[in-house]
């Protein structure tokens, strides 16, 4: 299992914990719209460490981004698996291709 299978999992399992326990269920009790948020936030941390190219804080800030997104998904019970499904169907089909065939393009 790679380890994004295992931190959805882990996330998963905070859902129903107390929220003084844990960050992962202090955010989810927080609601999907708190979760959204948090996710933008740690999206422009990131874009702006890789603005100005420091590789040791785009890791860090890319890893908070990627965490950010599960809690996100977790919490409107949107699952990995579901993700990684989507992104196996577009596999093979050219980004324009495939922009061009969605309905809201």
């Amino acid at each position: 299992m790679s380890i994004l299978n295992d931190l959805a999992a882990t996330i998963e399992a905070r859902k129903g914990a107390d929220p003084d326990s844990s960050w992962t269920a202090k955010l989810l009790a927080k609601g999907p719209e708190k979760c959204a948020e948090k996710f933008g936030e740690e999206a422009i941390e990131a874009i702006i460490e890789a603005i100005k190219g420091d590789q040791e804080k785009l890791t860090a800030e890319a890893a908070d981004v990627l965490y950010h997104l599960l809690v996100m998904l977790a919490s409107r019970d949107v699952a990995l698996s579901t993700v990684l499904s989507e992104l196996e169907r577009r596999q093979g089909t050219s980004g324009i291709a495939e922009k061009a065939s969605r309905p809201d393009s």
